[in-house]
């Protein structure tokens, strides 16, 4: 009897991990299969007794019904704007600060970056009663650049480690050849290291985004009053009543929801992977 063959042999070993993989996968993506198709199923196949995998008919009335709800437009506005403003506010500050730790040396350099680690790892759910009695004395409730702080506070530490960590691997000789040429320390910056950060600064930018996107707590702790100033989280809700819950309805909108995450992950896929591989090889 002969033996198996080395790759015969490498693939039976590797069977049990494709199969744990295959698993997960299957884990997570089944919910999302199932909220999609419910979205499509008609109300008297969603509420009965006998469910199935596959729709038997499909209908687009859970969508129009989604899109004809009070404020939908409104809505998705006011998250576009506060997720973008949040992300391009964090990657503005975290690009500067993650530039002085990896390029400068000055006292309390090590203290600061420990703060910004402690940040990363704190629950942010915990922060929520001092925060509101900040927005109350202040004057800041029921108003969307408040929204914007916060998600802007909640994705800076992330940002700030992932770049430190991303700058710290760009060797610094290539900005002293720049600035030997006639380039300011800005000048060569902007140049020269700047470009080599886009995968890093995709990286951040999608978990930014899909934090601030997805964020309810805060979105429904601080918007109580003004309807205008709801996001797409807080919008929801709206389709569950004291009479139950419109659960086509419910799916429609929030397979819409997902929608431009699942765009943005898409679109930066390819650099994600290396801008989180290179933001922690060095530090």
């Amino acid at each position: 009897m002969s033996t198996p063959r080395p790759p015969l042999r490498r693939a039976l070993r590797r069977l049990p991990l494709h199969a744990a993989a295959a698993l997960t996968v299957v884990i997570c993506l089944f919910p999302v299969y199932w909220m999609v198709t419910t979205a499509f199923k008609p109300s008297t196949d969603i509420q009965s007794y006998d469910p199935r995998l596959v729709p038997r008919t499909w209908t687009f009335d859970h969508f129009r019904t989604a899109v004809s709800a009070d404020g939908f437009g409104l809505f998705w506005r006011n998250s576009l704007l506060v997720t973008l403003s949040a992300v391009l506010l964090a990657l503005l500050v975290a690009l500067g600060a993650a530039y002085a730790v990896a390029r400068m040396r000055w006292r309390g350099r090590r203290q600061f970056m420990l703060a910004v680690f402690v940040a990363q790892m704190a629950p942010w759910e915990s922060l929520i009663i001092p925060i509101y009695i900040i927005s109350r004395d202040t004057g800041m409730l029921d108003r969307l650049p408040t929204l914007t702080l916060i998600y802007f506070m909640i994705t800076l530490p992330f940002t700030v480690v992932v770049l430190r960590g991303f700058i710290a691997g760009i060797p610094p000789e290539l900005e002293e050849a720049a600035q030997v040429d006639g380039c300011t320390r800005a000048g060569a910056f902007r140049r020269v290291a700047f470009p080599l950060l886009a995968p890093g600064l995709m990286a951040t930018s999608l978990f930014g985004f899909i934090t601030a996107w997805n964020e309810f707590t805060y979105a429904n702790f601080l918007i109580i009053k003004q309807q205008d100033s709801r996001t797409l989280p807080v919008w929801l809700s709206s389709f569950q009543s004291t009479f139950g819950t419109d659960w086509g309805a419910t799916m429609a909108a929030s397979t819409l929801f997902a929608l431009p995450a699942l765009v943005v992950f898409l679109a930066l896929q390819r650099h994600v992977t290396a801008g989180l591989a290179s933001g922690g090889v060095k530090g």
